[in-house]
């Protein structure tokens, strides 16, 4: 293409791309040499939602069903991860689990309500539980109703009263269960100090890696009550490194905070729950819902919902509003993030979630928003470009020496999950243990040989320790008799 000055050439038989990249830069009329790369089709799930118009009273022309999924930037997060093996816990009122657009998603059920051990089972006589699991995992790609922010994540269904020692008891069997991320769309009104049992089971997840993101009020206070308040405490907001998990608030269609969410030094970030336009429009986001007639219709659990809806001649979906539909998101892409990066420590996704959310230009937290509204594609690549491997060397020590010279020679290297930038070894650390002494480090260099004095007489043990761009360090080898 001699408009833009490209030339594409293979390597000759048995010719390596090093070798034919180092034959073209010797010539004087070669700028510059490249490695080809091949794309790949951008992602285009055919779930309906995404695509059908909205037709709600007073919603803006053109306006998918599910408009939240392009304005969480999700499409681009689907590039980067499908989602399959990810794993989100959603702790709540059960599921519908025939539900086509959730059946295929549970990796798992579990039963902590005593209310309903036996007769219902798993079942959501509330509809609250089968919507938010749908907002998190809800199938892609399969032709009907819609897609979670997930994707194709799996789903860890866990029923429970919503006792403190339920909750408690849900977190501990979640994190043992392998969960990437944990959901919790409920909450109390307390401000006092959360109990005992529910603070060790958060420090135990946290402690394990896992992302624990729960729904902030539904209703425009300060205080967010229990376990929102209890992931990001008062005051930490603005700290984007504080709190053991996510306090997530509702945006709107407007990209503002829902009139009815709640506000504060305890919000971390948001996402959508609401359309709530001046004009009207839906009465909530879409998702799935319980065949069966569901507590949010009756009233049972306040007024009732009016929110059924008929989808494509199917009647299993609603249009709910609430902090609880913004929280199934945010645990989506938090649980997406472990899988693409699995060295992440729950510290980590915090931080990228927070950093990564869409915000006007030049501002940071605020408490309206906290960080800003869910942005899926940028913090799946910021997990992606964040180095947390640590790296290894291997060192070649002699068996016998003379002229009280020891010759060490090691090598190292920097290896990443699939996917995952790797910074590269920075450094190797040389350290000696003589006789029952301590080990102590000798020298810190780039190259990969050294020379040390020794004594006649004297025992010795060497290993390195590989030092990356990132700040990762090896993990030093247990120190024995040399």
């Amino acid at each position: 293409m001699p408009q833009i000055g490209l030339v594409t050439m293979r390597a000759r038989r048995g010719e390596s791309l090093h070798a034919l990249a180092l034959r073209l830069r010797r010539r004087p009329d070669v700028v510059s040499v490249e490695v080809e790369r091949r794309h790949r089709p951008r992602l285009v799930p055919d779930d309906p939602a995404l695509t059908a118009p909205e037709m709600g009273s007073g919603a803006t022309s053109g306006v998918a069903v599910q408009w939240w999924a392009a304005r969480e930037n999700l499409f681009s997060a689907w590039d980067v991860s499908t989602g399959e093996g990810a794993l989100v816990a959603v702790i709540d009122t059960g599921i519908d689990l025939r539900h086509p657009d959730l059946a295929s998603r549970i990796a798992g059920t579990i039963n902590l309500d005593p209310r309903h051990v036996n007769g219902r089972g798993m079942a959501d006589t509330q509809g609250h539980g089968t919507h938010v699991a749908s907002l998190a995992c809800a199938t892609g790609d399969n032709g009907i109703g819609m897609v979670g922010a997930g994707y194709r994540c799996s789903l860890l269904v866990i029923k429970s009263d919503l006792s403190d020692s339920s909750v408690a008891e849900a977190i501990v069997v979640a994190t043992d269960r392998g969960a990437d991320a944990i959901n919790m769309s409920f909450g109390n009104s307390s401000s006092s100090q959360p109990p005992t049992a529910l603070v060790r089971a958060v420090a135990y997840a946290y402690r394990h890696g896992v992302t624990m993101v729960a729904a902030a009020a539904d209703s425009p206070v300060l205080q967010q009550g229990d376990p929102a308040n209890l992931l990001q405490p008062t005051g930490t907001g603005r700290d984007i490194g504080a709190g053991k998990g996510l306090s997530v608030t509702a945006a709107n269609f407007s990209d503002e905070r829902a009139p009815f969410a709640g506000r504060g030094s305890q919000i971390s970030m948001a996402a959508y729950g609401s359309f709530s336009s001046a004009r009207g429009g839906p009465r909530g986001i879409f998702g799935a819902f319980p065949a069966q007639l569901a507590g949010l219709e009756t009233g049972s659990a306040g007024g009732p919902c009016f929110c059924r809806t008929t989808f494509a001649g199917d009647n299993r979906y609603a249009y709910v509003q609430g902090t609880s539909m913004a929280a199934p998101q945010v645990a989506a892409i938090a649980a997406l993030a472990h899988h693409v990066n699995p060295d992440l420590s729950a510290g980590d996704v915090i931080r990228i979630l927070k950093r990564t959310a869409r915000r006007p230009p030049g501002t940071a937290w605020g408490p309206e928003l906290g960080w800003g509204i869910l942005d899926g594609g940028a913090a799946l690549n910021a997990a992606r470009a964040l180095d947390r491997t640590r790296p290894v060397s291997r060192l070649q020590v002699p068996r016998r020496v003379g002229n009280r010279q020891i010759a060490l020679r090691w090598t190292g290297s920097d290896a990443s999950p699939r996917g995952v930038a790797s910074s590269g070894v920075a450094a190797y650390e040389v350290w000696r243990q003589v006789g029952d002494g301590p080990a102590r480090r000798i020298t810190s260099t780039t190259a990969t040989q050294t020379t040390v004095a020794a004594t006649p007489g004297e025992r010795y043990r060497f290993f390195t320790i590989a030092v990356d761009r990132a700040g990762n360090r090896e993990r030093p080898p247990k120190v024995t008799s040399p």
